[in-house]
């Protein structure tokens, strides 16, 4: 989570495109998004890691 907190605080400054923050962290703009979306809903527990499991079981 240290990862995305530093992420989300470098790319406010504007000192950084997104492209360049990704390259930087080593993640797909995709993901950098999904950070900054999380973050924007929810705050920085939007940023804690998530289940890959299905939410619904057949």
């Amino acid at each position: 989570m240290d990862q995305r907190v530093r992420f989300i605080s470098e790319q406010r400054t504007g000192l950084w495109t997104m492209t360049e923050l990704c390259e930087r962290y080593e993640i797909s703009r995709k993901t950098g998004y999904k950070w900054l979306d999380r973050y924007r809903l929810e705050g920085p527990g939007g940023l804690e890691d998530r289940s890959h499991a299905p939410r619904v079981h057949g």
